[in-house]
């Protein structure tokens, strides 16, 4: 276990890290390069926002040890720190944990072909046996559980904090249902270097990564996309989810255009490369499972949003996102949805449109476009009150529940997920989950959940708990189980006292800690962020 103090030392380090340019997520940023911010202003400060306020918007979840950070720096500072940092660490204890994992341990490609053999031989033995296919599919979830940890693991304790939510924003923009082909080998790799080295960068290098990779590939549909055999499936998403959105002004015949731009964009898992024409054999490009076949590309020119795309092969697909990326309405809709994330259900248009504009000054720059709605009276004003989808409602309980504290068991975790209906990659529909209160506010949503938060103030001690395997059943020693410190927080209880007339009297008749855990939980206070 670590404690606070330690924690403190560890999470300053990384600040410092991030803003010295250290080696880490976006070492290797491509194309782009930021452009300046300006120096931070005195906005939180001058409008008397709280730590609390500002930390439970921009954060998984307030909490002491971030707290600290914060008033080390000043609110301002630290929202600037965190717009500028480019590593995000986690303490020792759980990037051992990281890195024990399978996904951390293999290569992408190698862990693709290794269960890509074991469904082929649980298809032959399809009909006689069915031992090879339960083991393949166990081995299949529990890679994607492994993901899911993974993500859970840094949400709870990376020191920029900013990151891992603009992390998770954009794998909910680029959604992918996990049960669809072999997905589940293959999202922790989307996540990892599809996503996460762009969240805070540039957003054509973000759009640029998850169209050549081959999750996404799969996922819509575009390995089966070739010359005369069009599949329109990921031409139309990557136009009404990905960049324009559906009022975005393109046309049907956009979408066609589109679908020809990306014929032979596909995946390859096998060790093999096609035969190719000599003449086009020059085109042919692999990189990893990624494959373009000239073969299978349609090498017409293309009308696409009013512009003239020469057939040439792959660089075709580099001059359409340039295209799609600057296009006022992609703009806008990247705006519309950063404003539905981090201030209301319903952004006004004055900032959604001063947001769009400062999206295409810099040239699609995420950070830049998020100092806008960050600097906004719209932003300040709404602090506090949006509505805890299940993800940002139990990660932090656990932030703030055992700050300081090293979970071994994202299991319970994911349970909880999985009963609110949340789990990680589970939306069937490539449009991602809503973030309004809407689709989580519901009195049956409600219900469940009240049902979780009276779990949850009994404490959690099976998160401490490593997870029964068959290998470690016998071996399991009791582990050392911290206590959920709500009741006695001394943080917590100078939190409550800006909280409502209403919840301070009902915490305030609580008969027992664990009714005060139960009360404070299910407040509009730990209900909203």
């Amino acid at each position: 276990m670590f404690t606070a103090t330690r924690l403190q030392k560890i999470l300053s380090i990384s600040v410092i890290c991030g803003l010295s340019a250290c080696t880490g997520l976006n070492s290797s940023r491509p194309e782009h390069s930021r452009p300046v911010l300006p120096p931070p202003s005195n906005t939180l400060t001058k409008a008397g926002v709280t730590p609390e306020a500002l930390l439970n918007r921009i954060t998984w979840g307030s909490n002491f040890s971030t707290k600290q950070q914060v008033q080390a720096v000043g609110l301002d500072r630290y929202l600037d720190q965190q717009l500028r940092g480019q590593t995000s660490v986690v303490p020792p204890t759980i990037q051992n944990q990281i890195n024990a994992l399978t996904i951390s341990q293999n290569s992408f490609e190698s862990l693709v072909r290794q269960m890509e053999a074991k469904r082929i031989a649980s298809e032959q033995q399809k009909g006689t046996d069915d031992t090879l296919r339960k083991e393949y599919q166990q081995e299949m979830n529990r890679l994607a559980k492994e993901a899911a940890s993974r993500s859970l693991l840094r949400q709870i304790y990376a020191s920029n904090q900013l990151h891992e939510q603009m992390s998770w924003f954009w794998m909910n923009h680029f959604n992918m249902h996990n049960s669809k082909h072999n997905l589940r080998v293959m999202i922790g790799d989307f996540e990892e270097h599809a996503i996460r080295p762009y969240a805070l960068g540039n957003f054509r290098d973000l759009l640029r990564a998850t169209v050549f990779h081959p999750a996404m590939l799969r996922y819509l549909d575009n390995e089966y996309n070739a010359v005369n055999r069009i599949n329109e499936n990921y031409a139309r998403e990557l136009m009404e989810l990905h960049t324009m959105g559906v009022n975005g002004g393109y046309s049907q015949r956009d979408v066609q255009e589109l679908a020809r731009v990306l014929t032979g964009v596909g995946v390859n898992l096998s060790n093999d490369a096609p035969k190719i024409k000599h003449e086009i054999s020059h085109l042919y490009i692999r990189r990893g499972l990624f494959e373009f076949n000239p073969q299978r590309h349609d090498f017409g020119d293309k009308q696409l949003l009013g512009s003239t795309i020469k057939g040439r092969g792959l660089k075709e697909v580099d001059e359409v996102l340039d295209l799609l990326v600057r296009q006022p309405a992609t703009a806008h809709f990247i705006s519309q949805k950063l404003a539905n994330f981090f201030v209301s259900d319903q952004p006004s248009e004055v900032l959604v449109n001063a947001m769009a504009q400062s999206f295409l000054n810099s040239d699609g720059d995420i950070a830049f476009t998020l100092r806008t709605l960050f600097d906004s009276p719209e932003f300040i004003a709404s602090l506090g009150k949006k509505f805890k989808d299940p993800l940002h409602y139990v990660v932090s309980y656990v932030r703030l529940a055992y700050d300081g504290s090293a979970i071994t068991n994202t299991s319970p975790l994911l349970n909880w997920l999985n009963t609110m209906g949340q789990p990680f990659n589970g939306r069937q529909t490539p449009d991602g989950y809503q973030m309004t209160a809407s689709a989580w506010a519901s009195p049956g949503q409600m219900s469940t959940r009240f049902e979780i938060a009276r779990l949850l103030a009994n404490g959690s001690p099976n998160l401490f708990k490593p997870e029964k395997t068959e290998s470690n059943a016998a071996v399991l020693a009791p582990a050392s189980i911290p206590s959920a410190n709500l009741a006695s927080s001394a943080y917590l209880k100078n939190w409550v006292k800006s909280a409502s007339p209403r919840t301070q009297e009902a915490l305030a008749k609580s008969g027992s800690p664990t009714e005060w855990n139960l009360f404070f939980l299910s407040s509009p206070e730990m209900m909203h962020r």
